[in-house]
């Protein structure tokens, strides 16, 4: 019967460490990787903007290009930044690396939090977003927002954990779809509007616009500026995830960033246009008959046709697949904290698709709570959104100021000056509009939310301080700066041996027990059935005595003896521990090993039909035996040995 590897099936073939270069990957992958987000929030961010300005009703159309200019204009602003950024850094520029080299440990910590916040809050977006999308074209499926995006987030894992380069080239294609469907639609629909002297004629008439509650205010320009920003987030992606292009990073790490901008920028341009031009407001997510504004648009430019299911359904793959950036990002960051010593140790281990898949389940589990904690609604989850994304926009540009700062005062940076003086200039710029962005965003989300990730973020890192503080203990323990010290002599240690009954288990265990010693003790436990379960002592005392000790005698060694003991409680682990404490006090300073016969099951029935005492001992030993204590496990096989290629 032929045998199917589930895992191998599911996850594909275990990649070795020399084909890591095989799978990284170009500008043609890296905007598909890389820019879904960016691209995917030319989606929400508008519609966001759009949202709270509902009360102004006919007249939020006179103010959305007013909040989507400095908003474009910000994204310039970064797009210059981050070049130089991916210039700086060719490895690896991500917000946590530049803080750690410019502005210390405490600033590099504060970067990553918010990354690591952000890219959380990035999945469950773009995730609701993409199900928001959907539900716009097909209103039947409102009721199963949360399963949707359950299912989509683990389609996107599965996927991550197959390969960067694997999911590069499947996300290519609804990427290149949704960028070439978009152009036509938004193309047709400027085309209509100049050619119409900006009343263009909608071939699906949008929802009438609500009656005005409030008037205009400063205040709620700002809000929704603010709400408009997570338009920008993902521009961050490159420069965080340069390791995983190909050779030079630094060229295909450009022309990613280039794509990824100019064309977020364009959409954004034409969404805040069209929307004026066409009437289209947004709609309340929550509600029956809720439409997206960009459905709205594609529907009032092209008709509920073919190009628009077509738009619609790369709307939603993109938004859905935005994801994607931060499961590149997240692991990758991650795996940079974890080898500072500020993560788990696993989160910097590679797993079999040369993936580091502990950070792409870590991010999966939590992105999933927040799905299920918001169930699914996007409008929920935004006021959370931009403020880990703007913090680490101004982290990153303050750093790389100070970056260029140094350069200009050093020495060796006589004739070069002036380009560095540039550079300063533009990053110092960067951080500046960031940092103001990210006051007004705290200000007017705060009370929506947006406290929540302010909290967060110092309880992340007050954790990865934590997690540091107990690597820098582990250290100072386990140090040791002298040569090996063989003072207290080599005497051989006093072996135990847990002796079920006599088999081929104990054979092999004692026979290792007297190469290793010529103190061995056979422990055989009684009682471990119950108060009934008695065994014969005399009979197992003279096949002991036949078995054991007058084959050692004629191979002139020492004749192992027999202990029985009685497990009162019907636990292995006490009777052995009270003896090796006794052997501790009648001999200090010699070694105890105790050796543990073990039936390895390989098998899923052969678990089930036994009883996992040999394991549940070695556990209890390790955990109360002490230093002093050696517990040795002594295998033995049932059916012949996997080949480790087969057992992966």
């Amino acid at each position: 019967m032929m045998h199917v590897n589930v895992r191998k099936l599911v996850l594909g073939r275990r990649l070795a460490n020399r084909e890591f270069s095989e799978q990284k990957i170009g500008a043609f992958e890296g905007v598909a990787v890389m820019g879904l987000d960016g691209l995917g929030s030319s989606a929400y961010g508008p519609e966001a903007a759009l949202t709270i300005l509902i009360p102004l009703g006919a007249a939020s159309l006179s103010y959305i290009g007013w909040v989507m200019a400095p908003i474009v204009a910000l994204l310039a602003i970064l797009f210059a930044s981050y070049w130089q950024t991916i210039r700086a850094y060719p490895s690896n520029g991500g917000a946590y690396i530049v803080a750690k080299e410019n502005l210390g440990r405490n600033a590099s910590l504060l970067a990553a939090a918010a990354l690591m916040i952000d890219y959380v809050l990035n999945v469950s977006v773009g995730i609701s977003a993409g199900v928001g999308a959907l539900v716009s074209a097909v209103p039947e499926l409102h009721p199963y927002i949360l399963w949707l995006c359950l299912g989509i987030l683990a389609i996107i894992t599965l996927m991550n954990l197959r390969g960067t380069q694997e999911s590069g080239r499947v996300l290519a294609i609804p990427t290149y779809l949704f960028l070439t469907s978009f152009a036509i639609i938004l193309g047709l629909g400027t085309y209509k509007a100049f050619a119409s002297a900006g009343h263009p004629q909608p071939v699906v008439a949008p929802p009438g616009l609500p009656q005005a509650t409030e008037a205009v205010s400063i205040w709620l320009l700002l809000r929704a500026f603010a709400s408009g920003c997570t338009a920008m987030t993902g521009v961050e992606a490159v420069s965080n995830g340069m390791s995983a292009f190909r050779e030079p990073p630094v060229r295909y790490g450009h022309r990613t960033l280039t794509a990824i901008v100019v064309s977020l920028g364009l959409l954004l341009i034409a969404i805040a246009h069209l929307s004026t031009a066409y009437g289209i407001g947004a709609m309340d997510q929550t509600q029956e008959g809720y439409q997206s504004v960009l459905s709205q648009l594609c529907g009032a430019i092209a008709g509920r046709g073919a190009l628009y299911y077509v738009a619609i359904g790369s709307l939603l793959c993109v938004l859905a697949l935005s994801a994607n950036t931060s499961f590149v990002g997240f692991p990758r960051l991650c795996r940079t904290v974890a080898e500072d010593g500020f993560l788990p140790k696993s989160f910097a281990i590679a797993g079999r698709r040369l993936v580091f898949s502990v950070g792409i389940l870590y991010l999966a589990a939590c992105s999933g709570s927040l799905l299920l904690i918001f169930n699914g609604i996007t409008d929920h989850l935004i006021p959370l959104f931009a403020i880990g994304a703007f913090l680490t926009f101004t982290l990153s540009q303050t750093g790389m100021a100070v970056h260029w700062w140094r350069m200009i005062r050093a020495k060796e940076a006589k004739g070069r000056r002036a380009t560095h003086r540039t550079h300063f200039w533009i990053n110092a710029v960067g951080a500046t509009t960031t940092a103001i962005a990210l006051i007004i965003i705290i200000i007017a989300k705060f009370t929506e939310g947006a406290w929540i990730t302010i909290l967060a973020i110092p309880c992340a890192i007050a954790l990865l301080k934590a997690i540091r503080h107990y690597y820098d203990e582990l250290e100072s323990q386990l140090h040791e700066g002298r040569p090996l010290d063989l003072s207290g002599g080599t005497e051989p240690p006093i072996v135990l041996v847990s002796v079920e009954g006599w088999s081929k288990l104990a054979s092999k265990s004692i026979g290792l027990g007297l190469t290793l010693s010529p103190d061995v003790v056979g422990l055989h436990l009684t009682h471990l059935q119950g108060p009934d379960s008695e065994v014969d002592q005399r009979a197992m005392r003279t096949q002991w005595e036949k078995n054991v000790a007058e084959p050692a005698r004629k191979a002139g060694l020492p004749a192992p003896r027999l202990m029985a003991l009685n497990a009162q409680h019907r636990a292995m682990h006490e009777p052995v521990l009270r003896v090796v404490q006794e052997l501790n006090a009648k001999f200090p300073g010699r070694r105890v090993a105790v050796l543990i016969p073990e039936l390895v099951k390989q098998r899923w029935y052969q678990r089930i039909l036994h009883t996992h005492r040999a394991r549940r001992l070695r556990t209890q030993l390790l955990t109360y035996g002490g230093a002093g204590l050696t517990v040795i496990s002594v295998p033995w096989y049932l059916d012949a040995v996997p080949h480790p290629a087969e057992a992966e």
